[in-house]
């Protein structure tokens, strides 16, 4: 469990407020509008009414203290900017800040952010993805050229073990997992069947996934 400054409470910062609850972390959320404040209640451990921009304000919430401060503030940039500057002023540990564009995540890493997600070009990028392929069910990228795949099981592959198909040494990708029925098993072997209607999740370089998937 960690302690999480959530500085933010718009569309995005709800929906991270929801999950952070669900992992069972505690969270501290804070944003300037009273009714996004009282919506996130039900979600979180506490929560303040308050200007992020403030230093009085932001070291009153003792910045030191928290594990990971998160600035989902999206429609106004400069108060983003102010606030991650702040941030790492007053002495946080891991600040992680929201950028729209290119530019914003460049100025945002120069002053304080230490990450940044830029949730509309992420979610464009996994939707082009995953909807242009018929292979693939769900994908996670982990850098610019290595990702993981969720692949329905070839037809041509059912009945034969994950070693006899041995696409880590004819194309160097790995299955990480095997999902049946919804259910997601991880302690896979060599001798492991392939079973037609599972998933498979895999690890591998985009073109070499490309290429033994014909994607």
């Amino acid at each position: 469990m960690k302690s999480i400054l959530l500085i933010g409470l718009g569309r995005f910062g709800r929906h991270i407020a929801l999950h952070l609850n669900q992992l069972g972390h505690q969270i501290m959320a804070v944003d300037h509008a009273e009714e996004r404040v009282n919506d996130v209640l039900p979600f979180v451990t506490n929560a303040q009414i308050g200007d992020s921009t403030n230093a009085d304000f932001l070291a009153s919430l003792g910045i030191r203290n928290y594990d990971v401060c998160i600035v989902a503030i999206g429609n106004d940039f400069q108060s983003s900017l102010e606030t991650s500057s702040l941030l790492k002023e007053l002495g946080a540990k891991l600040v992680v800040s929201r950028a729209a564009r290119d530019v914003q995540a460049k100025f945002l890493l120069r002053n304080g952010a230490d990450e940044v997600v830029y949730p509309e070009k992420q979610l464009a990028k996994w939707t082009a993805i995953r909807y242009s392929a018929d292979h693939i069910l769900d994908y996670i990228e982990l850098d610019n050229e290595h990702a993981i795949f969720e692949i329905p099981v070839p037809e041509d592959w059912a009945g034969r073990t994950i070693g006899q198909i041995d696409i880590r040494k004819k194309y160097g990708i790995n299955i990480m997992g095997i999902k049946k029925a919804g259910k997601l098993e991880l302690a896979v072997s060599p001798d492991m069947m392939l079973e037609a209607r599972n998933t498979m999740l895999v690890l591998g370089r985009n073109k070499d996934v490309q290429k033994c998937f014909r994607i």
